[in-house]
Order: structure tokens, then sequence, then C-alpha cells
């Protein structure tokens, strides 16, 4: 392993991190980010700015009309 990691989505649009030497796992995809531990964690923190998954947002934007 090269130490890389990818930046990984799922459906939820909820956040992770994946070796970048294996494939994606079933139920994720790439996210686009790739770099160290710490930089895919840090691009993390940045980025994924609501926790809620996607699924309640839509809920609850569709119940404020």
């Amino acid at each position: 392993m090269d130490g890389a990691y990818l930046v990984v989505l799922n459906d939820e649009d909820q956040f992770s991190i994946w070796f970048a030497d294996r494939d994606v796992p079933a139920g994720w995809r790439a996210e686009g980010y790739r770099g160290t531990r710490e930089e895919c964690l840090a691009h993390i923190d940045a980025t994924w700015t609501d926790m809620r998954p996607r699924s309640v947002r839509e809920h609850l934007a569709a119940e404020n009309g």
C-alpha cells in the first residue's frame, strides 16, 4: 500500500476514507479527493458541513415546502 487514501461517499452523501489501492466497496463511490489519511480527513472536515443523511435533509426540505 502506498499510504494514499480516497474520500468516498455513500448514497446518503455520508463521507468516509478508503485505501486508494483497493476497490471501493459496494454502496460507496469515489468523491474525487486523494491524499494521505490526514489530508483526506481534513478535506472531509471542510466539505461535510451538514452531517444529516441526504434522505433526512430532503424530507425536512419537503416538509418546509
